[in-house]
């Protein structure tokens, strides 16, 4: 931050007076402390115990005449738990599903009424296990207590035991309302990164985190963040951020050198930034800190495609007189997600799929005309057609253990 400071009085004075000074509404504050085992230049992790209460404190950090339509109303904040890690965003319907399937009648996110102090009507819709809502008055005080029963590891793919679990973020989105009295104006949204180990989990590992810290020598704790005794929560960057927002998101985060390279990027354009972009565009620290700070954040995919494999059975159960299969035939189809839109992360994706190592994978093919099969190279998926249908078949490569892959 000191570093930073002469850059940023010569890029603040060049700012449009619309710019300057830009503060955030609200600030939001989480009372857990955060893990000194953190990067400098990486986002803070906070640990939580399941089904314990924590404090989230709403404070109003509005400047004298700004949003003055707000003064002696109530805004609305929605609460979510979500997760941190792209993968598990793309799939989150089925991850939330597959946990409402083992833990039946329980709640992902609860607010603990009797310790909440300015709360209006809380509302925790029963089809969104992850949701809870409020009115408050920004003008008085406000403090949510929230409790998270689902665990880090319960999202982990199970695979040799002592799994790593996975991060969460407890995001905040808050509304003022619209001329019909409905809250759909959005005025703000914040979010921390979390993990949530079983009861006193939280404690145990913070402890950990702490020895470890002091075993390393000055030089390398230089390189780590102190752990705060509050998390503040940070604003999001959603696809939805106009350029004008997208540039002040990069103000307030210590981008300001490069906020004229991104002059017109929606919020939306800077998410599909890949990590090589960045890196390319503001240089390997400040490129590895802006990739960072860009991660996480909800984004489309680049490229979706719907694939699902042909059971050899079924085709030789179902086929009829003419060879064709019968109209009945029910394929299930998974979707691939691709950010880097390269044969090699489809081959990965298509590993997954199947619970094999990507090496296993020799060769993917697509059946080209008169059934042909043709090498799948970066050049033709970057050509391929957002949400295209793939039949899986593998045969059986030349080498031990390995397989070929045909896209029909």
């Amino acid at each position: 931050d000191v570093l930073a400071l002469p850059i940023f009085k010569q890029e603040e004075s060049s700012l449009p007076p619309d710019n300057e000074n830009k503060i955030l509404p609200f600030q939001y504050v989480l009372c857990a402390a955060t893990s000194p085992a953190v990067k400098l230049h990486d986002e803070t992790l906070t640990y939580l115990n399941q089904g314990q209460s924590y404090e989230i404190r709403m404070l109003d950090n509005r400047k004298i005449g700004e949003l003055p339509e707000i003064n002696g109303k109530l805004v609305k904040s929605i609460f979510r738990v979500v997760f941190h890690d792209r993968r598990l965003q793309y799939t989150e319907h089925q991850q939330l599903e597959g946990w409402r399937w083992n833990r039946p009648g329980d709640r992902i996110l609860d607010i603990d009424i009797p310790m909440s102090v300015g709360i209006i009507d809380p509302r925790a819709n029963p089809t969104q296990l992850n949701t809870v809502e409020f009115l408050w008055d920004p003008s008085k005080r406000t403090s949510v207590f929230i409790q998270v029963h689902c665990i880090s590891t319960e999202f982990t793919m199970r695979k040799h035991g002592g799994e790593k679990g996975v991060p969460f973020r407890v995001q905040i989105d808050t509304f003022k309302e619209n001329e019909n009295g409905e809250y759909t104006e959005h005025l703000h949204s914040a979010s921390c990164q979390i993990k949530v180990f079983k009861p006193k989990g939280a404690d145990r590992k913070q402890k950990t985190d702490r020895e470890k810290m002091e075993k390393r020598t000055p030089h390398e704790k230089e390189k780590y963040q102190p752990s705060y005794e509050t998390t503040i929560l940070t604003e999001n960057l959603l696809p939805t951020t106009t350029p004008q927002e997208a540039q002040q998101w990069l103000h307030r985060n210590r981008f300001s050198t490069f906020s004229r390279l991104f002059t017109n990027f929606s919020g939306a354009d800077l998410l599909k930034l890949t990590r090589e972009d960045v890196i390319q565009i503001c240089g390997p620290a400040d490129g590895i800190r802006l990739f960072n700070a860009l991660k996480g954040r909800m984004v489309r995919p680049r490229l979706t495609i719907y694939v699902c494999q042909e059971p050899q059975q079924l085709r030789d159960q179902q086929k009829h007189e003419d060879g064709e299969l019968a109209n009945s035939t029910f394929f299930v189809y998974h979707a691939i997600y691709l950010e880097e839109l390269t044969a090699v992360e489809l081959t990965e994706k298509i590993a997954q799929l199947f619970s094999i190592s990507s090496r296993q994978i020799s060769h993917i093919y697509k059946q080209g005309p008169t059934g042909i099969h043709v090498l799948i190279s970066d050049e033709m998926i970057q050509n391929f057609q957002d949400e295209s249908c793939f039949v899986l078949d593998t045969m059986k490569a030349e080498t031990n253990d390995s397989y070929h892959i045909i896209l029909k």
